[in-house]
């Protein structure tokens, strides 16, 4: 084993802080290790706000999904897709101009620089939450900012060609945190393939969810009308009016991307 792998293996998301505050070198530490991550043609498409106004993160904690630990984290980072810094400078320095002299059309963002705009942020977010915890800093990302996107472009600012991907929460984890049993994953067999795809048949689907299922119900036969963890995760989570939220915003953020 190495500290590397025990920073992996002993990963949990952590909601619960101590009330301690970040020293800036740490934060700085974090910021260059997110700049040194893997990023599509060294184009770095993303950005980071850092959110310090207490009145925004309570705000935050409402706007996604009523999670108030966000409002109480000592350090909260918006991940953002952005094509915008690109396309300014193109704009700026007469590449429009210059696509119109060498007779090459001039491309606004689209879907697929969107795609690897959101891979570089997603990478840089993921980046930062390693880097924090070898450091002992506990890390949660927040899907939610997807949500209510008329609400988080006009907090943050948001130009066309900013995207937001995650909110990423940061503090010390209380013992508590530190000592919580880790969540358990699939088993490797049913993620890893070589080749080419293998899909799972009924009998594999089965045995992949068995823990969870015994996990959700125990000895139930029902639970909250769903007789299954298929039922109940659906239920849940993708039938959910969280996500029928999210689908919207999503879809209203690529619109206003592709505009």
């Amino acid at each position: 084993m190495n500290q590397t792998l025990d920073l992996f293996f002993n990963h949990r998301s952590v909601r619960v802080y101590e009330k301690t505050d970040i020293p800036e070198h740490i934060k700085e530490k974090i910021f260059q290790s997110m700049l040194r991550g893997p990023t599509a043609g060294n184009g770095i498409l993303y950005s980071v706000i850092e959110v310090k106004d207490q009145e925004v993160k309570e705000i935050l904690a409402k706007s996604c999904d009523n999670q108030p630990f966000i409002a109480k984290a000592p350090l909260v980072l918006l991940v953002s897709a952005d094509y915008q810094r690109w396309y300014d400078y193109f704009m700026m320095f007469n590449v429009e101009q210059f696509c119109e002299k060498e007779e090459i059309p001039m491309e606004k963002p689209k879907e697929g620089d969107l795609v690897i705009a959101l891979c570089d942020a997603i990478i840089a977010a993921q980046t930062a939450a390693i880097a924090a915890e070898s450091f002992g800093i506990g890390s949660c990302f927040i899907g939610d900012i997807l949500e209510k996107c008329e609400i988080h472009r006009k907090l943050f600012n948001l130009p066309q060609y900013v995207f937001p991907i995650c909110l990423l929460c940061l503090g010390y984890p209380t013992e508590q945190q530190k000592n919580r049993e880790l969540t358990s994953r699939f088993d490797e067999k049913f993620i890893f393939s070589k080749n080419k795809y293998e899909r799972l048949n009924e009998e594999d689907l089965k045995e992949m969810f068995e823990d969870r299922q015994k996990q959700a119900f125990g000895d139930k036969e029902e639970i909250q009308g769903c007789k299954n963890y298929a039922e109940l995760t659906y239920k849940q989570r993708f039938g959910a009016d969280f996500m029928k939220e999210r689908r919207r915003s999503v879809k209203k953020m690529i619109e206003i991307w592709n505009n």
